[in-house]
């Protein structure tokens, strides 16, 4: 079958030809946050800039746990699929949207009810703490479609259809950079602006991602029968909470020393949100080659072909240390243009030396953090989830220690310096899991 690729196809084959639509629609969905940032600091300030900034590392944080629950939960609906076990499948899918939901509108109350209070906590300068409870705000209004939309790209890929969430992102992207312009230019709605804009593309593109999944499901021979199912959920729940917190690691991480940041002032804060954004760019490739592999573990453990899963790990090797060095020739010699993008005049001196700082730094390490996501992603495939926990909460430990420990006394430059410390310690702890070969055992 066509759609069952990534288990007889060439594993380089198999794992770019998943992959490559994974990045450009990641890269997308990261150029469109990126025009929010370039807008708002351009058209509205410096101040704007830092107050969206302020509270990027919370709402990363619940964008990991929609990723990480949509993976956890591919992975199930991956090795059915694999298995050719559709009743199954359709169970899984219509247990994880239905879970996702309720899960998604607590938070939001949760949210709308303590925004203040959580950005008071951050030490969100009083200058900008207006603007970034705005936006925080409207954010949560829109976490339904946020968690929505991610389950459904990662039940997509599952499949191995990572085509459809690839248009569905440009097209969201493309929509959210105009009314984006629209709103914050000619509407002159300011951060509120960003914000809404941000909302209306995703409610669009969730919804539209669940009315293609429901037509992709009826293809597929056999009827769902219940909708919810407590033995699937406590199967994808297994899974799915060990990569929330692996994709929340950095999230959280990043949250619990944007405290530390903001302790800088806006200034630093504008520039060192510019320079977060420049990396979520950078390790698209690297994430999407992790999720890669995860799908693909999981598709061909279900087919019984393990020795597929050790060939496409090492195919990942070569495909991630290009991708690090091609970053990293970017990187180093265009930086202040790069950083430039977001910040104007001569008062945002501080803010593009703070930036420029960051990147040039991270730009080195980028590979590190790639084998870490392909060692996390056969782990995750696997379902072999206690070591891959283990591994990202030492990851996360070491850079919140060395961050809130050192930055107050050397400087800002501590934050990013304890970075890729805690993705070396990550990746050494999947790696040496992987070799024991124990994951071959693991029954999601």
């Amino acid at each position: 079958m066509e759609k069952e690729y990534l288990i007889h196809k060439r594993p380089w084959e198999a794992l770019l030809i998943f992959a490559l639509p994974m990045m450009v629609g990641n890269l997308f969905q990261q150029l469109y946050t990126m025009a929010d940032s370039v807008i708002v600091g351009r058209f509205v300030g410096e101040e704007a800039l830092a107050a969206v900034g302020s509270s990027y590392s919370l709402t990363n944080v619940f964008i990991s746990i929609a990723i990480g629950g949509g993976v956890g939960a591919s992975v199930i609906t991956g090795q059915a699929f694999g298995k050719r076990e559709y009743v199954r499948l359709k169970r899984s899918v219509s247990t994880a949207l239905l879970a996702f939901l309720g899960v998604s509108v607590l938070l939001a109350a949760f949210g709308l009810a303590c925004s203040e209070g959580i950005m008071t906590l951050l030490r969100t300068p009083g200058n900008i703490m207006e603007d970034a409870v705005v936006y925080l705000d409207i954010y949560f209004l829109g976490l339904p479609f946020l968690f929505m939309y991610n389950v459904l790209s990662a039940m997509f890929n599952a499949l191995g259809r990572s085509r459809i969430p690839l248009y569905l992102l440009i097209f969201s992207s493309l929509l959210n950079v105009g009314l984006d312009l629209y709103m914050v230019c000619a509407l002159r709605l300011g951060v509120a602006g960003a914000a809404w804009a941000t909302l209306i593309a995703q409610g669009i593109s969730a919804v539209a991602s669940f009315l293609l999944f429901l037509r992709e499901l009826r293809g597929l021979p056999g009827e769902g029968g219940v909708c919810f199912d407590r033995a699937e959920l406590r199967r994808m729940a297994r899974i799915a909470l060990p990569s929330i917190l692996q994709q929340s690691t950095v999230s959280i991480g990043m949250m619990l020393v944007q405290s530390v940041v903001n302790s800088f002032g806006s200034e630093m804060l504008a520039g060192y949100s510019a320079a977060m954004r420049i990396e979520s760019i950078c390790v698209v490739p690297m994430a999407a080659m992790g999720n890669a592999i995860s799908s693909y573990t999981a598709q061909n453990i279900g087919a019984g072909r393990y020795d597929r899963v050790q060939k496409g790990y090492r195919v990942c090797y070569g495909i991630v240390a290009a991708f690090a060095a091609l970053i990293c020739l970017v990187l180093e010699p265009f930086a202040p243009p790069i950083i430039s993008l977001f910040l104007e005049g001569e008062d945002s001196r501080l803010a593009v030396e703070t930036g420029v700082q960051c990147i040039r730094f991270m730009g080195w390490f980028y590979g590190i953090i790639g084998l870490k996501m392909i060692s996390d992603g056969v782990l995750r495939g696997a379902g072999d989830m206690k070591p891959f926990t283990a591994a990202n909460l030492a990851n996360l430990t070491l850079r919140v220690a060395l961050a809130v420990t050192l930055a107050p006394r050397f400087g800002i430059q501590m934050v990013w310096y304890a970075v890729p410390l805690g993705w070396a310690v990550n990746y050494l702890i999947s790696f040496l899991r992987y070799r024991t070969g124990r994951w071959r055992s693991i029954r999601a």
